[in-house]
């Protein structure tokens, strides 16, 4: 029987060493992994989780990619924030939740996990709608973020919502369409935000059905040629959620990709 590629979504995972809060709701947590092994302390990596920035996805099922991760020597965080359908969601907390927890977490994980993490500026690693939420980032605050790796990313909100992406996730973001709000767009769509110099890394697989390659080819070939510091690499028979799966024939490449960010710093 084939295997559900979802699956990664709700395989259980080691519980995180800590769990940290920078700000007063019960969403505004990161659960940090302290890395496997002995060594010298290293820059944090931040897991952004996608789900179309909806309240029924949360950072959990991110957890057997957190565990990978840190199994491999990185300090991780898997960042939570608020999201759309809960008070507090959708435009602008899901936005500024994510600022201000990438600019809060390498001091937080470094008083938790003391020895392990410095206080540099993070690797932040988005999946879908993280992948957008980590490029927003980068191209906003930009001293804030080492790297970026964006897998299978929203990287273009118009484009996204003239999609009707997992039927109308940007209209709930924003509030509406690039018509209706086009300040909010404006502010917060990375194709609308370049040049982002801030190193990034796109990943996406030619299979995957949630969020097509295409917008990734398209977004990086007008980003580069907009002075952005960013390169795109492409997964043959790869869909959506093997980019996260460290059991997925995709993982391995994932690694290395995430090594070459994380070793330059």
């Amino acid at each position: 029987m084939p295997v559900d590629p979802r699956a990664v979504l709700t395989r259980p995972a080691p519980a995180p060493d800590r769990t940290v809060a920078y700000g007063d709701h019960p969403d505004q947590v990161a659960d940090l992994r302290c890395p496997v092994g002995a060594g010298p302390a290293r820059p944090l990596v931040v897991v952004v989780h996608g789900g179309f920035w909806r309240a029924e996805y949360d950072r959990r099922h991110t957890g057997p990619l957190a565990a990978a991760l840190a199994a491999c020597g990185y300090p991780v965080a898997q960042l939570e924030y608020r999201r759309t359908g809960q008070p507090g969601g959708g435009w602008p907390g899901t936005l500024t939740d994510v600022l201000t927890g990438v600019a809060e977490l390498p001091t937080l994980a470094a008083e938790a996990l003391p020895g392990r993490v410095t206080r540099a500026a993070p690797i932040l690693l988005g999946h879908s709608a993280g992948g957008h939420l980590a490029m927003y980032v980068a191209a906003t605050a930009p001293a804030t973020v080492a790297g970026v790796l964006a897998l299978a990313p929203v990287a273009d909100l118009g484009e996204a919502y003239r999609r009707d992406l997992d039927a109308g996730a940007v209209a709930a973001l924003l509030g509406g369409g690039p018509a209706e709000v086009p300040d909010r767009y404006a502010a917060a769509d990375p194709r609308m935000l370049v040049p982002i110099r801030t190193r990034t890394v796109v990943m996406h697989g030619t299979e995957d059905q949630q969020v097509p390659a295409e917008m990734s080819r398209d977004f990086v070939t007008e980003a580069r040629s907009g002075g952005s510091d960013i390169s795109l690499v492409e997964l043959p028979g790869c869909e959506h959620f093997g980019l996260i799966d460290p059991e997925s024939s995709a993982w391995p490449r994932v690694l290395d990709v995430l090594r070459s960010l994380h070793d330059d710093l």
